[in-house]
């Protein structure tokens, strides 16, 4: 076979709709797998510290006597 059917023939296999679209199916296919790889394992923000909790009575209830049942 000569130079210029090699060329023809690789150029009608490269143009023909199945060889493109199956292309096109990987190029799809990879692209949806780094789309949800990136999603995925993104490096997520650090949240800021949550303020701790002081533990102890409540407010409403320091120093009040009758709430306690006790009398004078």
């Amino acid at each position: 076979m000569d130079n210029g059917g090699l060329r023809d023939l690789l150029f009608q296999v490269i143009s023909s709709w199945q060889v493109i679209a199956v292309t096109v199916l990987i190029l799809l296919y990879i692209s949806l797998v780094n789309y949800v790889s990136r999603k995925r394992y993104r490096k997520r923000s650090p949240l800021p510290p949550k303020p701790k909790k002081i533990k102890g009575p409540p407010a409403e209830n320091v120093g009040d006597d009758s709430a306690l049942g006790l009398e004078d």
